[in-house]
């Protein structure tokens, strides 16, 4: 796995929309908050609305055109996606695997963009951040600010602190050490029988998800499970599930997760202040992790 430089002040920043347009009002608003942690934004193509294409930010290859360029570019230090939303994995195929395996940098976003995390992650071996973006998280509050500049800046090592009111909360017993893999739950569940399936051997699992009901996280949560990963994986860390509350006639999440997850042996964590919520921490995708669902701990190793 490679682990491409930190960014530092003063860095050339590719912003990208390889998902949904960006609202023109949040464009300006996305620029500020890059320039204020000290790095200068580049603004490519699909971040501009007048360029959108239906729900998505461009036509495919415009999209992929603008992840090519900002791995491609000598005078762009690292690619930040500015937002999610939809058709990441409409792009995988036009990717140029060779130009970005030669020139790794700093990649990060989040919800759709795990797409492109399980394609530079396993095809390239590249370590990529699970982290906000610049027009989903205008206004980061202090714990979410302080995780960024850790994944932007380097720092993601060592213990992983949660909120005082967020404890972790164990729903599986055990101990596990692997890479993390994952992200948003729907992304992973499409990428089962494509080039790009996620692989869970030996790693430890991360799922978040935002919209959701109950009744199509659970199917998700089965895809997985039937499709082997959950079996395969050494650990499951479960994170944010925004605005996926249970009605009074479903199963609640908890129970979903009881008897899907933890039937395959492997030690659960949930509650991880990571994904859509507006609290939100940041994971180095990729990195070796250790996890104690006893004692509710997340350790990020040194490679």
């Amino acid at each position: 796995m490679r682990i491409p430089k930190p960014l530092f002040p003063g860095a050339r920043v590719a912003l990208v929309a390889p998902s949904s347009p960006v609202r023109e009002d949040r464009l300006p608003k996305a620029l500020e908050l890059v320039r204020s942690l000290g790095l200068e934004p580049v603004v490519f193509p699909s971040c501009y609305f007048d360029n959108r294409h239906g729900y998505f930010s461009a036509r495919d290859d415009s999209r992929a055109a603008d992840v090519n360029r900002a791995f491609a570019d000598p005078d762009i230090d690292g690619v930040w996606c500015v937002r999610g939303g939809c058709g990441g994995h409409r792009i995988l195929p036009l990717l140029d695997g060779e130009t970005i395996r030669r020139n790794p940098k700093w990649f990060g976003g989040y919800s759709d963009v795990t797409a492109l995390h399980l394609y530079l992650n396993q095809d390239l071996g590249m370590e990529t951040y699970h982290c906000p973006m610049p027009a989903s998280n205008l206004q980061p509050d202090a714990y979410t600010r302080t995780w960024l500049e850790k994944a932007l800046f380097g720092g993601l090592t060592g213990p992983v602190a949660v909120p005082p009111d967020r404890p972790l909360k164990p729903l599986a017993p055990g101990r596990a050490e692997g890479r993390l893999c994952g992200g948003n739950l729907s992304l992973l569940a499409a990428s089962m029988g494509t080039p790009w399936e996620v692989d869970t051997r030996g790693k430890i699992l991360f799922l978040e998800d935002i919209g959701e009901k109950p009744y199509r996280i659970d199917g998700m949560l089965t895809q997985l499970r039937n499709g082997g990963k959950l079996r395969d994986c050494a650990g499951v860390l479960l994170g944010d599930w925004t605005d996926c509350d249970a009605p009074e006639d479903s199963l609640t999440l908890e129970q979903i997760f009881e008897e899907l997850l933890v039937p395959a042996g492997k030690p659960v964590l949930m509650g991880l202040a990571c994904g859509h919520g507006s609290v939100t921490g940041s994971l180095p995708l990729g990195r070796k992790c250790r996890m104690d669902a006893g004692n509710g701990t997340i350790i990020l190793l040194e490679d």
